[in-house]
């Protein structure tokens, strides 16, 4: 799971070295970050261990929202250059917060798209990392309510192995079943079936 998370980030980085000032600027589908701010928080997710995190959110009188801005502009260079340097730096760290790899593994897919989506960049994780991040989404609340999302329905993936659950169906593509689990509606539009109507509900 590391190699995935780290061709993730490699390809994310990759994907981001001719933006313009005015898409770093461009809001991302993370609620208030910037594309640039997201970025920053996935930069300092990678240089993140369990000590370092407790420490952080204690400090923050276990405020995720303080945690997360703390840390991110931590992260932020001077320049949008300097913080993709940054990122950069990151790829290969192995590192991370409290919980399972896969839930680290979601973090840079699900955020990854935050800032590609807006953007219209046309990368993405590759339909093993999405796979892996959809059976740990369905099987229980971390990071996002994802469970709570899936619960009593029918998730079938159109691109790869990815199949949950029993009910009204929700079908797309992986990386799709994944963005929607993960409360993001830009995705809504590309998922289908008669679960797609709960969904929308519950996110």
């Amino acid at each position: 799971m590391t190699d995935q998370i780290i061709a993730a980030r490699k390809e994310l980085a990759d994907d981001l070295a001719d933006l313009t000032e005015a898409q770093w600027a461009a809001p991302s589908l993370c609620e208030s970050w910037t594309v640039e701010e997201t970025l920053a928080h996935l930069t300092s997710a990678a240089r993140m261990t369990p000590f370092r995190w407790i420490r952080s959110m204690a400090a923050a009188g276990f405020r995720p929202d303080v945690h997360n801005r703390r840390r991110l502009n931590e992260q932020l260079g001077v320049t949008p250059a300097e913080t993709l340097a940054k990122f950069r730096a990151a790829i290969s760290a192995t590192t991370a917060p409290l919980g399972p790899s896969a839930a680290w593994l979601g973090e840079i897919v699900v955020h990854g798209q935050d800032i590609r989506r807006p953007l219209g960049l046309h990368g993405g994780p590759s339909v093993e990392a999405a796979t892996t991040v959809a059976r740990f989404f369905v099987s229980k609340n971390f990071a996002v309510n994802s469970r709570n999302v899936a619960i009593g329905l029918r998730w079938e993936a159109t691109d790869g192995p990815f199949h949950s659950g029993d009910g009204p169906i929700v079908r797309g593509t992986t990386e799709a079943l994944v963005m929607v689990l993960a409360g993001r509606r830009a995705y809504l539009a590309d998922v289908a079936g008669d679960g797609v109507e709960t969904v929308s509900a519950r996110i």
